[in-house]
């Protein structure tokens, strides 16, 4: 039998397939490997900041990190962050600035997830999802969670250690669901958070609790948000998302019921829709579909049959 895990393999997420990077974990402490390895000719290098980097278009139509050896200014080792390397050899880093560099291709252009993810190829778009979660994360926890010192950067970005109390902090993810629902009449439930722009659906998500299952999270969140019981409940895929530190577990849920009572406070809106209902609210502008980069769009692709139309702009 054909599970939706079966189906996912097909399309595989774009922020989750190969990289073909190897993140070499081992040379993150091995300071002179590191400053051999950032001097050598053949790194690459690209600045991030504020979860943007800089993409530009090759001559045979593909779209790249812009990395490079040197920029304007001098390279500093303060937030310099450590990838890994790829399959011959080369080293890739990554260099926190508080603004993107100014001095490139005049085609270059700054771009976020949302975007590059779409248009990277899965080596660099891994690339940038890792330095972006890094940057997010050294940006928010500069102090010791213990005695409130300022900590600093070790193992190449991926730790932060306190001089004062010897205490490490490591890099934060939080573990969401995401859940397509469908009833017996095989129809999805899709929903509106308070915040979206009018006519902007998606699927339901949340966080996990302590002490709580993920199973038992997708259950909790649907019927807090929606008030729908969920019965079965299938796992298909996962999808790094470092807005700013989440990593999204996907999954399909059948309901039990189907009378829909939103909460008011996460979601303003909630219906069920049928292929054909859902293909005529896109068609008319009703209903904007989520962003293909997302696990959302993954998640109503299995169900609906066929890639969901590119996002227009909200009403």
């Amino acid at each position: 039998m054909t599970t939706w895990t079966d189906r996912s393999a097909d399309r595989p997420l774009s922020l989750a397939t190969p990289s073909g990077i190897d993140r070499a974990a081992h040379h993150r402490l091995d300071e002179p490997w590191l400053a051999a390895a950032w001097s050598h000719p053949t790194t690459r290098v690209f600045v991030v900041s504020g979860g943007q980097v800089l993409i530009d278009q090759t001559a045979d139509g593909r779209t790249e990190l812009v990395t490079t050896a040197s920029f304007d200014a001098p390279l500093t080792e303060a937030h310099r962050y450590f990838l890994g390397t790829d399959d011959e050899g080369i080293s890739y880093f990554a260099l926190q600035k508080d603004s993107l560099p100014g001095r490139m291709d005049q085609s270059a252009r700054a771009a976020g997830l949302r975007e590059a993810g779409l248009l990277l190829s899965p080596r660099d778009a891994g690339l940038m999802v890792h330095a972006v979660a890094l940057e997010n994360w050294q940006r928010l926890h500069r102090f010791c969670s213990r005695c409130g010192e300022r900590t600093v950067i070790a193992a190449a970005g991926h730790i932060r250690r306190c001089p004062a109390c010897g205490a490490e902090h490591y890099p934060r993810t939080d573990p969401a669901v995401i859940m397509l629902v469908t009833d017996d009449r095989d129809r999805a439930l899709l929903g509106r958070q308070v915040h979206w722009p009018e006519g902007r659906f998606s699927t339901l998500a949340g966080f996990v609790e302590p002490g709580e299952s993920i199973e038992q999270s997708v259950r909790r969140e649907v019927w807090e948000e929606a008030g729908v019981v969920i019965g079965e409940v299938e796992y298909v895929a996962s999808q790094p998302w470092p807005f700013p530190s989440s990593l999204m577990l996907g999954f399909m849920a059948r309901a039990s019921s189907a009378e829909i009572s939103v909460d008011g406070e996460e979601i303003s809106e909630a219906r069920w829709f049928s292929r054909e209902e859902l293909t005529a609210a896109f068609a008319s502008g009703e209903v904007l579909a989520p962003y293909g980069i997302s696990i959302a769009a993954r998640l109503i692709e299995l169900w609906y049959g066929e890639p969901l139309p590119k996002p227009r702009t909200a009403r």
